[in-house]
Formats: C-alpha cells, structure tokens, sequence
C-alpha cells in the first residue's frame, strides 16, 4: 500500500504531496488533541466514483470538535466540497479519505487553547484493512490485554487522534502474539469493540452488538445494522461478555477500513465451523455491492463525484 498522492487539501488550498507539512512544535503532534474520520470513496459501475456516507463521516467529525472544544474553521459544506475535490485532482475513482484537524504549532502545555486550527485532507488508494485472505476466510483474534478506555476518562463518541495510542498498542500486542487484531474488554470486562472496529455475535439467529456506551458509534456499525434490517433480523445492541464470542455461531468486525470482515476464531478458539457463516456472508455481499450503487435502499448513502478522463 503507497498512501501517495498528487495533491492534499490543506487549509483550503490544493499542495503537492511532499510539501504538506507542518512544524514540529504542532500541538496535536505533542499532546494528541486532534480529530479525524476514515471514509471511503468506491467506483461505480459507470466507472464514475461514489463515497459511501460522507455527510455522516462530516457530521461526526464536527460533534468530535464541538466535543473536544475545538471549532473548525471551515464549514461543513466547504470540507465537504474539498473532500471530493482532492479524489476528482488525484484521479482516483476509488480510495480512503481522510480529513485531519489538528493543532498547529504556537503555545505549549495542556492549557493551551490559543493555536491555530488546522484541516488537512488525503486521499490514497487501500484494499482490504485485514487482508484480502481476511475477508474472504475470517480473521484470527485475541482478548487483549489493553482495556478500553472507561467511559467516565474519555470522550467515546469523538474520533479524537490521541485515542488511538490505546489502539496501537492492543494491535502490537495482537499481532506479536500471532493473531490478526484484538478484541478490547471495557473497563467492567465487557467486550467493547476491535482496535478500529466494532463487532457483532451471532447465535441461533440472534445478533448482538455493544451497545453505544463503551464504544465509537460507527458508521458501518449502522449500516450492518441497516442491512440486518433489511434481511428481516433484528439486531440487539446490548452489554455482553467475551464468553458470548466464544459459543457465537458467527462472528464479524465492521469498520470504514475494515469494511465487513469475518471474525473465524477468538482466543484460540474456532467460531462456528471456523469458517465465515451465512447470515456474514450475506451482509459482507450487500455491503460490497450497496456501496458500488447496486443496492436499491443504499443508494441515498452515496455522494457521487466525476474524475477527469
């Protein structure tokens, strides 16, 4: 994976990749407060491109500001335009966007409140976020070791940049150990969600997922709930133990980047079969194909955009 590009929008100008750059002194690079989001843009079958929930993806990363006391300094609209701009300048049709505010150079300290407020936009071409061979046959998962933040010491509902140390260091410890990603318990030993992901059980028909009290609330976390919907299953989001995994007949992880993907054992121990289910299956085709325009109820969901020839 390259994450180059032509050009990154930067405080409402286009510059070339290799000088978007910011000081050291930064004050998002030294203390993490600074926000994100992951989005996605697919191509269609007119070879055009689409992105798939963009004014969602917007409209979270402004409640994480307004959260975090930080107030953009663009609207909404303009970082809309500017997002399907810099896919249309780089010619990409397809690709992960990905808008940063960060906290530029100025004060120091943590009562700092005076920086500037920065917003940079990025587009690069990504495939499959845990593999290709992950979603086609599931991927392998540990409890980690590295709780969830608790819900009274952070701000679970802001995609905040510092949040994702906690992230990190659950993924090292995963893929150290030999699995592909961590399941993170929250601070009572609750399961939470993966390191950027959130997840879902299914058992005897049922599907259940945490509830939106330990976890980001995420935007494909509601389109599967959405599509379940659709299928005619009803989705419980509820508090559950890792216990519940374990004896699950299905197991799935959904996420921007991760898109649908196939939970095939936790802990060591296989999933149903051990291979993706049915009910997985089913949503993983609707996804793929509701975000390329070719399911009827998805199609609201996506934000067209035109890439020069």
């Amino acid at each position: 994976m390259s994450i180059r590009s032509k050009e990154i929008w930067m405080d409402g100008e286009f510059v070339p990749f290799d000088q978007a750059n910011i000081h050291v002194l930064s004050h998002t690079l030294h203390y993490g407060l600074g926000l994100f989001e992951g989005i996605r843009a697919y191509t269609q079958d007119n070879g055009q491109g689409a992105v798939f929930r963009l004014d969602e993806h917007l409209d979270r990363l402004y409640d994480s500001a307004k959260m975090c006391h930080i107030t953009i300094p663009h609207t909404k609209e303009t970082v809309r335009a500017a997002c399907l701009e810099t896919l249309s300048r780089n010619g990409m049709t397809e690709a992960y966007i990905r808008p940063l505010v960060f906290l530029g150079s100025g004060a120091m300290g943590l009562g700092a409140r005076s920086n500037e407020v920065h917003v940079a936009i990025a587009v690069w071409k990504w495939g499959a976020y845990l593999g290709a061979e992950g979603i086609e046959k599931g991927i392998s998962a540990c409890t980690s070791s590295f709780a969830r933040h608790a819900v009274g010491s952070t701000l679970q509902r802001a995609k905040v940049v510092g949040h994702y140390v906690n992230s990190i260091l659950a993924r090292y410890e995963a893929n150290d150990n030999g699995f592909d990603e961590a399941v993170m318990l929250d601070a009572h030993g609750l399961v939470a969600e993966g390191t950027g992901e959130n997840i879902f059980a299914i058992k005897n028909g049922v599907v259940k997922t945490p509830s939106v009290t330990n976890i980001l609330a995420g935007i494909t976390r509601r389109t599967a709930i959405e599509i379940l919907d659709h299928l005619g299953v009803t989705v419980d989001e509820t508090l559950f133990g890792r216990d519940a995994l374990y004896v699950a007949d299905e197991v799935f992880m959904t996420g921007t980047a991760a898109e649908i993907t196939p939970v095939r054992e936790v802990d060591r121990r296989a999933i149903g079969s051990g291979r993706p289910g049915p009910l997985t299956a089913q949503v993983q085709r609707l996804y793929s194909e509701g975000v390329r325009g070719r399911i009827e109820f998805m199609q609201p969901m996506l934000t067209p955009f035109s890439v020069p020839a």
